[in-house]
């Protein structure tokens, strides 16, 4: 039994990581490896904003209450024995418990106790993390009272007794954690992994013990299910026969045993593997690809970008439509919408070929949006004669690919695979993002039109890329017999 005065100290700021993954709360808090962590100007922007938030949050409740910065701890507890009305950047230390907060503010409630409150970008409290960070400051000021979320799209929300469980798990969890001595066995995940600090500590690790994680399509839960079945390596997967597998979790029925063999056989070897005929619709290819930005004032998610590769007897040529800042965002659709019905006018067997569902949901959102789900052209392409075809769908129907995610991307940039490659070779969706903020904040009138090239150069890779990738699906080398 550990006694209060050994408890580790636990920060409410490691919840965010906690439910990433443990290991890397553990590698935080140990503070003994050696690890380099790139500046990445995509979390430097939601950093800032974040920031920004706070500050606007401050001017706002400066206009109804006297408002004091804490310097410390005691000067946090002075604050408060002085009944202030609310204490910006508070301190909290209990040192029983190994417990250190700092909220953004401390209100003074008519009652008399105070309610922390945190400025956050999220649209909506019930992140887990957001739920553990107020519910712990709760806990250490001792309060009944919820505590209080500024949102970013300018609401604000409560978190009461209903986040009083996740927080108790978050802290009894935390304080086994760091009171080992041994770092935790973790499972690998390439959406989280690939963007931790610790990536490059830990990959290898995953590798030299040929973690089943580590294949496309094995989650924790199917891993586990194979280890207490005997197969704990991807050699081992690899080389048994899909069709004497029995079911573990997440990994029943015969088309999932039979990927998730051949995708092992894929990351050994690098093999291409053709589990289904490649069925792509007939007619004119349009290529399309949205680029958006969240971070907007009102919390609207904001597409600046609709774009298109038109085949035409004199090449490919792109089209697109787009918006100089965030109140245009109605014009854009609408532009969008006309942009449709001119192909549509033009081409009787269209095919609006994109990548994964989000410019499907995005349409959808803004028809909702605007109120505009009964709008012909929105019902011509959310029906069930839609031209929208997702490229995505044929690729995770119909291969087995030697790569660990199955994004436009990690499959398109693979030199054995499509082989395209974008200009600029750090460009991304985060990058986009950052480039468009950068063009919206810009004064100069020759930078914001570099800016903009920029992002228009990369969206056009974008929909290139997807007509490299269609004629690769209708290539020989795959359609064979």
């Amino acid at each position: 039994m550990i006694r209060n005065n050994d408890y580790p100290i636990i920060r409410p700021s490691d919840a965010v990581a906690w439910s990433e993954c443990i290991r890397r709360v553990w590698l935080d808090n140990k503070g003994e490896l050696d690890h380099e962590q790139t500046e990445d100007a995509f979390d430097q922007l939601v950093k800032d904003r974040g920031l920004k938030h706070e500050q606007q949050v401050l001017k706002l409740l400066h206009e109804e209450y006297d408002i004091q910065e804490a310097t410390s701890v005691e000067h946090t507890q002075l604050l408060i024995a002085q009944e202030t009305e609310v204490i910006y950047q508070a301190q909290l230390k209990n040192d029983d418990e190994g417990f250190i907060g700092y909220p953004d503010f401390l209100i003074r409630n008519k009652s008399g106790e105070y309610q922390p409150a945190d400025a956050k970008l999220s649209l909506s409290e019930k992140k887990k993390s957001i739920q553990i960070q107020l519910g712990f400051y709760r806990k250490q000021l001792g309060v009944e009272l919820p505590a209080i979320v500024f949102l970013g799209d300018g609401s604000k929300a409560e978190i009461g007794a209903e986040a009083n469980k996740i927080t108790e798990k978050f802290i009894n969890e935390m304080r086994l954690l760091l009171a080992d001595k041994q770092e935790p066995s973790v499972r690998y995940s390439h959406s989280k992994c690939s963007t931790c600090p610790y990536h490059d500590y830990c990959k290898p690790k995953f590798e030299a013990k040929e973690e089943l994680s580590l294949i496309y399509g094995i989650q924790g839960r199917a891993a586990e299910g194979l280890e207490k079945i005997g197969i704990k390596s991807i050699t081992e997967l690899a080389n048994i026969n899909y069709e004497n597998l029995p079911d573990v979790p997440y990994l029943k029925g015969s088309l999932k045993k039979k990927r998730a063999v051949f995708q092992a056989q894929a990351y050994l070897d690098g093999s291409i593997h053709k589990i289904a005929p490649i069925n792509l619709p007939k007619g004119t290819w349009i290529h399309f690809d949205i680029e958006d930005y969240a971070l907007t004032m009102d919390g609207n998610k904001h597409v600046y970008l609709w774009g298109f590769l038109v085949s035409s007897s004199s090449g490919n040529e792109f089209e697109y439509v787009w918006t100089d800042k965030e109140d245009e965002d109605k014009r854009g659709w609408i532009a969008f919408l006309k942009m449709i019905e001119k192909y549509r006018s033009i081409y009787n067997d269209l095919v609006l070929a994109h990548f994964s569902q989000h410019e499907r949901s995005t349409i959808r959102l803004y028809a909702e949006r605007y109120d505009m789900l009964e709008n012909e052209t929105v019902a011509y392409l959310l029906g069930q004669d839609s031209p929208l075809f997702d490229m995505q769908k044929p690729v995770l129907e119909s291969l087995v690919l030697p790569i660990q995610s199955y994004g436009l991307k990690d499959i398109c940039k693979h030199p054995e695979l499509v082989n395209f490659q974008w200009q600029d070779a750090d460009s991304n969706g985060a990058w986009s993002i950052v480039k468009y903020d950068h063009f919206l904040n810009e004064k100069d009138v020759v930078r914001r039109e570099i800016l903009k090239k920029e992002i228009l150069m990369y969206n056009k890779d974008d929909v290139k890329a997807t007509l490299r990738l269609e004629e690769w699906l209708r290539s020989d080398e795959l359609n064979k017999n």
